[in-house]
Parts: C-alpha cells; sequence; structure tokens
C-alpha cells in the first residue's frame, strides 16, 4: 500500500505534488504545534497559513476542519476600558472554512459540524457601542451576544454574520447577505438585511417561496 502510494505520488502532476506536499505540511503542523497551543486542535484538521490568531487557548477545532489561508480568528480576552471577556470559540467536526475568512469571539461563537463557509466571509458575537458623544468607538465598551451556526449550514462569499445571530440546521446564506437575528432550521436567506426566502416544506417535502413581510 505505501509502495502505491509513493508510486501515485510520484506520477501524479505537479499541482497535485504541491497541494498533498502542503496539506501533508500542515497536517505535521497541526499535529506538532497547533494541538498544544489550542484549547482543541482535532485530528485530520488543517489550518492553512493564517493571517492572526489571537488567544488560540479559547479556541476549540474538532475533527476534520479545513481553514483556508489568510484566516483572522480572535477571541479576545480584553478591550478598551477594562472589559475582560472569557470568550469560547468552537468549530465542529468536518467544518470547511474559505479564505479570507475573520472570526470575532469575545463570548461564543459556535459553527456546527459540516457547515460550509465560503471565503471572505465574516462572523462576530460583538458590536462596538457608539452612543458617548465624544467618545472615540473603538474606546467604547463592546455589545456582547451569542452567535451560533448550525449543521450542514452554508454560508457563500461575502456574507457578513452579526453579533447574536442563531441559524438553525441546514440554513443556506445567499453571498454578500447581512445577517442577524434567528432563523429556523431548512431556510435560505438573502440580502441586507437578510430575510428568509424559502423554506423546506417536511408536508410537501419542497422548498417553498416564503412572500416578502408587506411594509
Amino acid at each position: 500500500m505505501t509502495y502505491k502510494k509513493i508510486a501515485g505520488f510520484l506520477e501524479a502532476p505537479i499541482r497535485v505534488k504541491r497541494a498533498k506536499l502542503r496539506n501533508l505540511y500542515c497536517n505535521l503542523v497541526g499535529r506538532i504545534y497547533y494541538r498544544r497551543i489550542f484549547k482543541r486542535f482535532g485530528y485530520g484538521s488543517l489550518l492553512f497559513s493564517p493571517l492572526s490568531i489571537t488567544n488560540p487557548e479559547h479556541i476549540s477545532i474538532s475533527k476534520n476542519v479545513h481553514i483556508g489561508h489568510r484566516a483572522r480568528i480572535e477571541a479576545r480576552i480584553d478591550w478598551h476600558g477594562g472589559q475582560q471577556f472569557s470568550p469560547e470559540l468552537e468549530i465542529h467536526d468536518d467544518a470547511d472554512i474559505g479564505q479570507n475568512v475573520t472570526i470575532s469571539c469575545v463570548n461564543k461563537v459556535v459553527i456546527g459540524r459540516n457547515t460550509v463557509i465560503s471565503f471572505d466571509v465574516f462572523i462576530t458575537d460583538n458590536d462596538h457601542a457608539y452612543e458617548q458623544i465624544g467618545v472615540p468607538v473603538m474606546k467604547q465598551p463592546l455589545i456582547v451576544k451569542k452567535t451560533i451556526i448550525g449543521e450542514n449550514c452554508f454560508i457563500a462569499s461575502g456574507v457578513k454574520i452579526l453579533a447574536g445571530t442563531v441559524l438553525g440546521k441546514q440554513c443556506i446564506v445567499g453571498s454578500n447577505s447581512v445577517v442577524r437575528g434567528e432563523f429556523p432550521d431548512y431556510c435560505v436567506i438573502v440580502g441586507s438585511p437578510a430575510r428568509v426566502v424559502k423554506r423546506y416544506s417536511a408536508q410537501s417535502g419542497c422548498w417553498e417561496r416564503v412572500p416578502p413581510i408587506p411594509r
């Protein structure tokens, strides 16, 4: 079996060899380094050249999670003005996260198993207060709410998932949507602000359109 794998590698195109070597390197980094610094870093998980990882001891990455290049994953434990936090950032089994994704956590962010997150997505559980006149926004307190993404979801490119959002199972979020609020299982969400446009009906066995709410 080992001989066949080596022969297959030698016969593969250069691009395939590069991809396999890259994955092997990232796998070794995960086993040797990331498992020591993260709260959890599961078997088979790959983290490709992140831009930044903040306080990894508050971040749990389960098995077979793939996180693309230039990810920014932040678990903040303090903020301007003396705010202190105990963040819990959880990425569950078999999640697939694309390039240039930012995840900002000061309270709790959960990404469910088998969820796919495309490139250029932003996920957060905190907002900047702005009400104090004459005080720069970055020096005002953070407003904190839990953000939960259910299992089997698909988050398309450019989506912004804001603090306090809860997505049920197998929610589909369209490109460039701005999402805030609670959404049920098995629905399609689009827009800015995002709303449900389709839901799966167990009675008909179909994804049915949801009419817009009259203004």
